[in-house]
């Protein structure tokens, strides 16, 4: 996450990968909720930058791209596990 600090990346990743499992109804913990947000914001920017989109290192902007990441991963994860 560009622009956020180690400790505020845990807690916006946390909280975008628990609203991510709230909305797509999964079940993880808090450790796999850090997970998602953090990569889900990795994979997410990188995609966007694919497209000329890039998300400022702002504490709202980092946790949309972190909760569509998160989404996206949670959505490939049971697409390989079918």
């Amino acid at each position: 996450m560009t622009g956020l600090g180690w400790i505020a990346s845990l807690i916006l990743g946390g909280l975008a990968g628990w609203i991510a499992s709230m909305i797509m109804k999964a079940n993880t913990g808090l450790l796999l909720n850090i997970f998602l947000g953090i990569v889900g914001a990795i994979l997410a920017n990188f995609l966007l930058s694919l497209i000329g989109i890039t998300a400022q290192g702002g504490w709202l902007a980092q946790g949309f791209v972190g909760l569509l990441g998160a989404c996206l991963l949670i959505a490939i994860i049971r697409a390989v596990r079918r």
